[in-house]
């Protein structure tokens, strides 16, 4: 994700002879590779041996030259090139020169020696690199002390592994060979058609041709995988053919990914259903990675996750079983909106994302209603819309002026936020039209590139929407922010009326400009003699009005019907009290709303913590455990940042207790036979929530006993991992690190290095990264540098300990006493994140201060850092800003 901008300015020669001279460094494309160089196809071959520390690899590019020109742009990083040759389209071959123009961001000049005339060219390549061991490119991992070999080449790491023309506008076919030890053995993204050997001890197979591919979407590994056969996908009437399916484990755990592989068909025939167009691949493989940076990627018929979205047990805990079916459904949907249809350049990463998150709910609440994928609807626009009121935000469609503009477009913006205007909209139009409208847009694009107005366009078209929708959905796409709908009841000629105005959301505190109005496809639930009804308009000026016809005398309104908008909603007190009261008409979105409508009131300063801890009392009552835990997103606010003596606690303590502890131990400490898993997960949060921050005593030692269990040598010398509930074992060995200390925390640290098991690494480390014992605690970071943890585990241990200011100021002295260790095993990959991993979490000017003085000088060294130091900064700031502005005392009202 970094791109530059290509040259404005040529030399009057070049422009008016339409040729390419040599170019200087300064020359440089920054932004997108010029357009009269395209590549039409790839032959890519590796030798790949993962015990070894360096691959080989050879790389051949059939390409159009469109003018003449000495040389042409590329892409390549880490590569130790020992031969470049170019052979025209006559057929004579011409040496040529790699150039690292810009070795950081991977730009690369080819020479040629010669100007060249537009024709068709031929550009080989020979190189080695080293395996990378931040997990970016084609990069190294063990399992059980076995090596790996694998790729992860989005958004702009394929260059690490192959130089190319590394953007998502270039789409050709691949034709990949692997050269691999005899023992080894290897998948890509299509069917293996060959093998034949290789010389002593080696072995070359050539896989199918792919269809046309961005480089970001390539993929294979290389190791002594588990293959696991699945059930074939049956055909249907969008495919002739059935679909093979396969399961990709490190060696041993291939019995545990029957579970994903039985789900599988299921959401293929959903997707398919959906688009009106068959799986696009030849094959279809699901490979649990051993390390990985991202939760999972989408490659063309080779999708990869981290390991414990797919290794599933009957005992596993019910978030991971819930993960898989909804983390495979997103991956699967890429397949067509991501892989089918690629973005034209990486400002359309929603297309991709968004997308895949909308269609991913849709999928799970049809195979899966009890998921209550619609709430999580909800509750991701309410996370996206506390990121979205920072001035520092993106916009779903920003610009790109560089790398690190690319890397940190993976956010709630582009997921959360992008997946609700689409749902948003499509609740306008319809679901019919919409659905008519994406099924014109996969057909029209199909094995090619889309922008934001081709989807608009089909959707407007297969909609009959004219240019009024077209700017009302582009009004969320090309501005940041959050839309602040006041609403209030008036009686206007005997007629009940919701005046409105909107702004633009912004906190107490923020600098920002709230003068900015959206085309806001609003829908309000109002009280009426019968009950209640629902009116929807489009709201596309600063202020308006809306007739409430058939309202009763005295109605109630809530401004967000079926919480389908991306927008939050402000009220008088007294209607908002007039709503409170009306809670139980509502239905779980709406209450989600309703909890989320206090929050940010809350937080724009027209709430007291006394209020909210009133308005949201009734909500702890509900049965549905997401309406039920939605109050906690303000208490732990309150209870973290506000909250100052003793007596404001013991009330914060009292709220909580009397809310979810008779709940707790009505559900109890184990997990029942053929219990709901919303049960499961309900105890997860309740048990979490009050042992580590209510602290309640016979929560903790409920838990102290299973962590005490867990903690107990086996015969074999091994914790009994497996005692207890599942799904509180990380909670449980929290506690027993701070009641016990250090003997747990050496236990957990000697066990980890021993453990496979993904679910028990991570339920280890969190309840490491609980540790409050500060000497403990710089032996847990300490142990986030081993390499007995994994890359993608260290965030787990470096982001815990902060709670109070003393936890936080020890976590700050020891990152950045350590910052160039933590820098050197992560790589530029989560730049972004980097400066919340350093000093996030804070709540005073004078954190905001030293994290903008400690990265000054740093900043511009990591890609991505830019972004990711202003907004934890202006986090930081804001959080001082309201408990400066909070009165604490109306704790105790």
């Amino acid at each position: 994700m970094r791109r530059f901008v290509r040259p404005l300015v040529l030399t009057a020669l070049a422009a008016c002879c339409g040729t390419a001279l040599a170019a200087a460094v300064d020359d440089q494309p920054h932004g997108r590779l010029p357009g009269w160089a395209q590549p039409e196809s790839y032959q890519l071959d590796f030798k790949v041996d993962p015990r070894q520390q360096d691959f080989s690899g050879s790389t051949v590019i059939k390409l159009k030259l469109t003018e003449a020109s000495d040389h042409l742009w590329i892409h390549g990083r880490e590569l130790k090139v020992s031969k470049v040759n170019v052979t025209d389209a006559a057929g004579k071959s011409h040496a040529a020169k790699y150039v690292d123009v810009a070795p950081q961001e991977g730009v690369v000049r080819i020479d040629f020696g010669s100007t060249l005339k537009p024709q068709e060219l031929t550009l080989a390549i020979n190189y080695t690199a080293p395996l990378n061991q931040q997990l970016q490119g084609l990069y190294k991992v063990s399992h059980e002390g076995q090596p790996y070999a694998m790729t992860q080449m989005e958004p702009i790491s394929a260059r690490y592994a192959f130089p190319g023309f590394d953007e998502p506008g270039f789409k050709t076919p691949f034709d990949i060979r692997l050269t691999i030890p005899n023992d080894e053995v290897a998948v890509a993204n299509t069917k293996q058609v060959k093998e034949e050997k290789a010389g002593d001890g080696w072995k070359k197979l050539t896989f199918s041709t792919t269809k046309p591919l961005p480089t970001y979407l390539v993929a294979f590994g290389v190791g002594p995988w588990d293959v696991v056969k699945g059930p074939d996908i049956s055909p249907d009437q969008y495919r002739t053919n059935a679909l093979e399916l396969r399961g990709v484990a490190a060696k041993g755990e291939g019995h545990r990914l029957q579970h994903v592989l039985s789900e599988t068909p299921t959401i293929i025939h959903t997707l398919e259903d959906y688009y009106g167009f068959g799986y696009p691949w030849d094959k279809l493989d699901l490979l649990a990675a051993p390390d990985f940076s991202a939760g999972a990627m989408e490659n063309a018929g080779l999708v990869t996750f981290r390991d414990w979205l797919l290794l599933i047990d009957p005992d596993s805990p019910a978030t991971y079983v819930r993960g898989s079916f909804n983390v495979t459904a997103h991956e699967l949907a890429h397949q067509w909106t991501g892989d089918t249809v690629t973005l034209a350049w990486w400002d359309d990463l929603w297309l991709n994302e968004a997308f895949a998150t909308w269609m991913q709910q849709k999928v799970t609440q049809k195979v899966h209603p009890e998921y209550r994928a619609d709430l999580d609807r909800v509750r991701g626009a309410q996370g996206a819309m506390n990121d979205d009121s920072l001035v520092t935000t993106r916009k779903i469609r920003q610009p790109i002026s560089g790398n690190g503009d690319i890397e940190t477009a993976f956010d709630s913006i582009t997921y959360r936020k992008g997946a609700v205007v689409l749902g948003m909209f499509e609740g306008y139009v319809g679901e019919s039209a919409f659905q008519q409208g994406m099924r014109a847009y996969i057909q029209d694009h199909k094995y090619g590139n889309a922008t934001a107005d081709d989807l608009i366009g089909s959707v407007a078209k297969a909609a009959d929407k004219g240019d009024n929708f077209k700017q009302a959905f582009k009004s969320f796409l090309n501005q940041p922010g959050v839309p602040y709908v006041q609403t209030e009841l008036a009686q206007e000629g005997g007629k009940t009326v919701l005046k409105l105005s909107q702004s633009r959301y912004l906190p107490v505190g923020s600098k920002g400009n709230d003068k900015q109005v959206w085309g806001v496809p609003m829908c309000v639930r109002y009280g009426t003699a019968s009950g209640s009804k629902v009116s929807c308009e489009l709201f596309d000026q600063a202020t308006g009005s809306m007739v409430l016809e058939g309202a009763s005398k005295n109605t109630w309104v809530l401004p967000n019907a079926n919480a389908t908008g991306y927008y939050r909603f402000a009220m008088a007190k007294k209607d908002l009290a007039t709503l409170g009261k009306q809670i139980d008409k509502l239905d779980d979105a709406e209450q989600l709303a309703y909890a989320d409508a206090v929050y940010a009131s809350f937080k724009h300063g027209d709430l007291d913590a006394g209020d909210v801890l009133a308005a949201l009392k009734p909500l702890t009552a509900s049965k549905t455990r997401e309406v039920a835990t939605a109050p906690l997103t303000s208490f732990n606010w309150i209870h973290r940042n506000l909250a100052q003596t003793d007596a404001e606690r013991a009330k914060l303590d009292a709220w909580a207790t009397s809310a979810y502890l008779p709940r707790l131990k009505a559900l109890g400490y184990q997990r029942k036979a053929n219990e709901a898993d919303g049960d499961s997960l309900l105890r997860a949060t309740l048990a979490d929530e009050l042992a580590l921050v209510v602290k309640v005593p016979e929560v903790r030692a409920e838990l102290l006993k299973q962590g005490d269990a867990a903690l107990k040598r086996k015969p074999d010398g091994r914790l009994d991992l497996a005692t207890g509930d599942r799904d509180l074992l990380g909670t449980a060995l929290a506690v027993a690190v701070q009641e016990r200390g250090k003997s747990a925390v050496d236990a957990l640290i000697a066990e980890i290095p021993q453990t496979s098991d993904p679910a028990f690494r991570n339920a280890m480390l969190a309840g490491l990264s609980e540790v409050s014992d500060p000497a403990l605690a710089v032996q847990v970071r300490n142990f986030a540098l081993d390499k007995k943890v994994k890359v993608g585990e260290m965030a787990m241990l470096l982001d815990g300990g902060r709670d109070t200011r003393a936890e936080r100021d020890a976590s700050w002295q020891w990152t950045t006493s350590n910052y160039d260790k933590i820098v050197e095993r992560t790589g530029s990959f989560a730049g972004g994140k980097l400066p919340d991993l350093i000093g996030g979490g804070g709540c005073s000017q004078d954190e905001a201060d030293r994290l903008q003085a400690f990265f000054k000088d740093r900043v511009k060294q990591v890609t991505g850092a830019e972004r990711g130091l202003a907004q934890t900064t202006e986090s930081t700031v804001l959080c001082h800003v309201l408990a400066q502005k909070q009165d604490a005392k109306s704790i105790l009202r």
